[in-house]
């Protein structure tokens, strides 16, 4: 019952109007906004909270990274089987051009023996990976992934599986630069397979060769294969270069313009060789002396003492 004059006391202590709270936290929220603007008061306050959080963060991304990682096994997985696969099938391929060729090089040791001619050291090589072609859109060049630091050194000739890839210009500590074939400003002395017809082979870029200095009515067709001649002392002679792909034979020029496409994968990237550097020939001397069983020299050689 209520007393005359007196209002029931309520059954919940209420305390401040609602829109009295409202202002006061909206003017708690500006001063604490402006106190940290200002004076960054709150930092304590965000760094305690960010230490806190992190584990619960880190908790949510568990699932999210395992899927991701089991994703990335699986497809790594897959990948490795199909490039086991290929690599198979390659081996077994080339296992008959392996023999071959070993059947090949005995018998040219022998012929070089009966031609008392000094047979040539293998050289070794050394595999390297092509990470990236180089930024210069005006060039052909490429970046292989070892340097100083493996032996590489400038000057060494780079092929791959088929034929002759190009040459190492420039050698860093942990990676090298290799000029390819189709450069500009790549040459190397070639001879037509066939018939041992001597060229000099240039690059053309956009992926092609011209045999360049060849006189118009030259014994070259299209289909011939252009191996090293060797000359240069940077290439092993032998080695599969390019096909010739076009012959333009203009009466009016002197040279023949001849287009070759280069053998080996020069504008992919995937795997190289890189080959050591070969053995320097001994000096010719410069005054050999006559053989006895010449007597047309020796009168000579009495008839000028007198």
């Amino acid at each position: 019952m209520s007393v005359v004059g007196h209002a029931p006391p309520p059954f919940f202590k209420r305390g401040p109007a609602p829109l009295v709270r409202l202002a006061f936290f909206v003017s708690l929220s500006l001063v604490l906004l402006v106190a940290d603007l200002r004076f960054h008061t709150l930092e304590w306050a965000r760094l305690a909270v960010a230490t806190a959080a992190w584990p619960l963060q880190r908790l949510t991304w568990i699932p999210i990274d395992a899927a991701g990682d089991l994703g990335g096994y699986l497809g790594r997985q897959s990948v490795l089987l199909r490039e086991n696969e290929e690599l198979r099938r390659l081996q077994l391929g080339t296992a008959n051009q392996l023999l071959r060729q070993q059947h090949l090089e005995d018998e040219n040791l022998r012929l070089r023996a009966l031609l008392d001619m000094r047979a040539r050291l293998p050289v070794e090589g050394r595999v390297v990976e092509i990470l990236y072609a180089a930024r210069d859109p005006f060039s052909r060049r490429v970046i292989i992934d070892k340097g100083s630091q493996h032996g590489i050194s400038a000057g060494q000739a780079v092929v791959d599986e088929i034929g002759v890839v190009g040459q190492v210009v420039r050698v860093f500590p942990l990676t090298s630069e290799v000029l390819l074939l189709t450069d500009k400003e790549q040459a190397i002395p070639v001879e037509v397979q066939r018939n041992g017809l001597r060229a000099v082979l240039a690059g053309a870029g956009a992926g092609m060769m011209e045999l360049r200095f060849l006189a118009a009515n030259a014994e070259v067709k299209v289909g011939d294969v252009l191996v090293t001649s060797g000359l240069d002392g940077v290439y092993l002679p032998g080695l599969p270069v390019a096909k010739v792909a076009n012959i333009d034979r203009d009466s009016s020029f002197s040279f023949a313009r001849i287009t070759c496409t280069p053998l080996a994968g020069v504008e992919r990237h995937g795997l190289a060789l890189v080959l050591g550097a070969r053995s320097a020939l001994p000096p010719q001397p410069e005054d050999a002396p006559a053989a006895p069983d010449q007597p047309g020299r020796g009168k000579r050689v009495k008839k000028k003492v007198r």
